[in-house]
């Protein structure tokens, strides 16, 4: 299998798309005015213990105070045990300690317990109390960051976990033999009361270039710790890598061609990061300088494009339909225009099979979770179902976010879910349409000015130090003399152009007009 990183980046925006085969398999999106908080470490304060949802809600900082599970909160099993000693003794000692901890606390046999419901999250957190946490999933909708105190900090081959005494192996490395080596290893040099994760990318990988590793991450973790003792709360206290970085550190795998950013500064980033942690893939990063946009030379934009359509269509003929809404999303497949040739079962699960494939596609490049519907098209055969249940199983198999899929109902629909930790793509680059009142979505603002942006950089052979006039919606045009003015100003430069932006009513949010200017 071929796969290929491509980095679109500019000052406004920097996109990341994994291509494999040909296809763009995972696409990442952050802007510089909304740069994503997922795995940032911070200092916060409770503000309100829940008892009968057994959460708490935390100030981090944000708009929106972060909510905090009973399960994610971090107790060395020392303070466990002397908690559950004093609820055992307000119960006149009817519930021996030790027996709970020993069978209703779910954890490890070597130091450590993440409590389940046998201490209650009243007993343990109290509201203006300090606790140091880290954001597990975006803020998505309505809803603020969900945060946990179990911090994990993920290295190029090791995730590092300072408050879980365990060691754990990707289950994507196969070899037994190997994973046993792996495991042996870390075993062997982490530190006390603490664990690791050995990723994907760590098959192979000797153990000098293992414990180095866990002595930097163990530092990081060392200089964290210290840095929230005398900050005031809420404070941010270790911010993520950026989407670039973290793209080379997760994406960029030995069974990943090549590397391609189409950015100087973020090339020679890429290259410093590499030389220090990938030398043996600095060979395979490489600086993209053709006059056609990268996302359009390697047919990104397109996917991306169909990536916000409703309806997907199959190369038989048939076709898929996406539907998302607050609380889960529904797929429907139908056979469209396919025909087929034999019979009806026949062509009925030639459609499903090959509705799968996309379906499974189509998760992973939208990136959509939560509670999903697929409804198929009825099938007689009881063992069609299960070849369609099984096809999708296996096409989820290299979907980095954990999915759990139910056997197929009497009614054709299969219910799963897929693990959800930020917006989805049409959430990110579209917002509710004012023009039919939320019933539908269009782009935004900010999405129609850096496509102009893009147009024009298309463009720049013709327009070359010309004059040029943008006609566009209002709104959109008021955003380049205000917010996207400094983006604007850069494209000139760099096209010697002077470009004028009209406001023109008649136009649709998402239509504009480009046209060059006589000289007089």
């Amino acid at each position: 299998m071929s796969a290929e990183l491509i980095i679109n980046s500019n000052a406004f925006e920097t996109r990341v798309a994994l291509v494999e085969n040909g296809q763009v398999a995972e696409l990442f999106i952050e802007r510089s005015s909304d740069k994503g908080i997922s795995g940032n470490i911070y200092k916060g304060r409770v503000v309100r213990v829940l008892p009968g949802m057994q959460a708490a809600f935390v100030d981090i900082g944000l708009d929106k105070a972060a909510f905090l599970y009973v399960n994610d909160v971090y107790e060395p099993v020392s303070q466990i045990e002397q908690l559950l000693l004093s609820a055992s003794e307000n119960d006149n000692g009817d519930i021996p300690a030790g027996e709970v901890a020993g069978q209703e606390c779910e954890g490890e046999d070597n130091g450590f317990h993440r409590p389940f419901n046998c201490v209650p999250i009243e007993d343990r957190l109290q509201e203006g109390q300090e606790i140091l946490v880290q954001v597990a999933k975006e803020p998505i909708g309505s809803k603020g960051a969900r945060i946990t105190s179990h911090i994990t900090l993920p290295g190029r081959n090791l995730v590092f976990m300072p408050t879980m005494d365990r060691v754990g192996v990707s289950r994507r490395i196969e070899d037994e033999e190997e994973r046993r080596r792996l495991r042996d290893i870390m075993c062997e040099i982490k530190p006390p009361e603490s664990g690791f994760i050995v990723r994907t990318a760590a098959e192979g990988a000797e153990s000098e270039k293992l414990s180095s590793e866990s002595d930097f991450v163990t530092r990081l973790w060392q200089s964290i710790r210290r840095r929230s003792e005398n900050a005031p709360a809420p404070c941010l206290i270790y911010r993520e890598l950026d989407i670039t970085l973290r793209a080379v550190r997760d994406l960029f795998t030995k069974e990943v061609d090549k590397l391609v950013v189409d950015s100087v500064p973020e090339y020679r980033k890429i290259l410093n990061f590499t030389e220090v942690f990938l030398p043996s893939l600095c060979s395979e990063v490489e600086l993209y300088e053709g006059e056609e946009p990268i996302f359009d030379a390697y047919g990104i934009e397109m996917e991306i494009q169909r990536a916000l359509s409703k309806k997907i269509w199959l190369k038989s003929g048939g076709y898929i339909v996406i539907e998302s809404t607050e609380a889960l999303t529904a797929i429907d497949v139908n056979t469209g225009r396919y025909v087929g040739k034999r019979n009806l079962e026949e062509t009925i699960l030639k459609t499903n099979l090959e509705a799968v494939k996309e379906i499974a596609y189509q998760l992973r490049l939208r990136n959509l979770g939560g509670i999903i519907i697929i409804d198929f098209i009825d099938m007689e055969k009881e063992a069609n179902r299960e070849k369609v249940w099984n096809s999708l199983r296996a096409a989820t198999y290299k979907d980095k976010s954990k999915s759990n899929i139910l056997h197929m109902s009497d009614l054709g629909l299969i219910e799963m879910t897929r693990k959800r930790t930020k917006e989805s793509i049409g959430h990110i680059l579209c917002e509710p349409c004012f023009y039919c009142e939320g019933e539908g979505h269009l782009k935004s603002k900010q999405t129609v000015c850096y496509e102009i942006l893009r147009e024009l950089e298309r463009q720049k052979a013709d327009f070359f130090g010309k004059k040029v006039l943008v006609m566009t919606h209002p709104e959109v045009a008021a955003m380049f003399c205000d917010e996207e003015r400094a983006a604007l100003e850069r494209v000139e430069e760099k096209m010697h152009a002077l470009i004028t932006v009209k406001a023109e009513a008649s136009l649709h949010l998402e239509n504009y007009d480009i046209a060059m200017l006589e000289v007089e």
